[in-house]
């Protein structure tokens, strides 16, 4: 892949990326419904995420982006970011499976262990409101470490499933879909893990209510093992 093609970008050493605003925070704490205690209503702050950053990465990360570009096909990789001392890979959704499958098997690459999947609701993102984080590392490179991002619409929060790929990606996925109700296409068990099976909506979404709902384990019991529900 050449530095002209899609999803890379040219090399402009000391050219800041331009962020990009997610939204916007209103008063001291962003309150929306519940009012603002701070004294700091008027107070009005843009959401900023940083954006494509641009070549040298600096470190290590050049020669993980050349690694990655040259394994990976046009088109499956959307953006490079590095903040904070930490690289992701924007992907697109239907590339998830592919570009993972390549950054653990190709040889100068081999992630071969997902650290953990992180789901995040961005409701003034149009289009990409969910987003899913992988994070991702190395044994056979020094325990080297990146991230990769997808992007989903809340029309349709759907992302394929990784656990073929890496298995210990099983229970992050049902944990996000607990929270955030991001389908993981493909999953073995797509179940709660969290809350309880009937448990109406998921918690960490933004427009999920922060208050004044009834208890729900007031009465709780725990059946006996053999009644429980299994997962195999």
């Amino acid at each position: 892949m050449s530095d002209s093609s899609p999803g890379n970008l040219p090399a402009q050493p000391g050219t800041a990326p331009d962020p990009i605003q997610r939204g916007e925070r209103t008063g001291m704490f962003g309150a929306q419904d519940t009012g603002d205690t701070s004294g700091y209503g008027g107070l009005r702050t843009p959401i900023l995420f940083p954006g494509a950053s641009v070549r040298p990465y600096g470190g290590d990360f050049d020669a993980i982006a050349d690694a990655v570009e040259a394994a990976t096909g046009p088109g499956q990789l959307e953006r490079v970011v590095i903040d904070r001392g930490e690289m992701t890979f924007v992907v697109p959704r239907e590339h998830l499976a592919e570009v993972a499958r390549t950054l653990r098997d190709d040889p100068a690459l081999r992630f071969e262990l997902c650290l953990s999947v992180s789901g995040v609701h961005f409701p003034a993102d149009p289009g990409r409101e969910f987003h899913v984080v992988y994070h991702l590392m190395s044994l056979t490179h020094g325990g080297r470490r990146i991230r990769v991002e997808v992007a989903a619409p809340a029309d349709d929060p759907r992302v394929p499933s990784v656990v073929a790929t890496y298995p210990a990606a099983d229970w992050h996925e049902r944990e996000t879909w607990d929270m955030f109700g991001i389908v993981f296409d493909g999953h073995p068990a797509l179940t709660r893990i969290l809350m309880p099976d009937d448990w109406p909506g998921h918690p960490q979404r933004k427009d999920y209510p922060l208050g004044g709902i009834p208890v729900e384990y007031k009465g709780g019991t725990v059946p006996p093992p053999d009644q429980r529900r299994s997962y195999t």
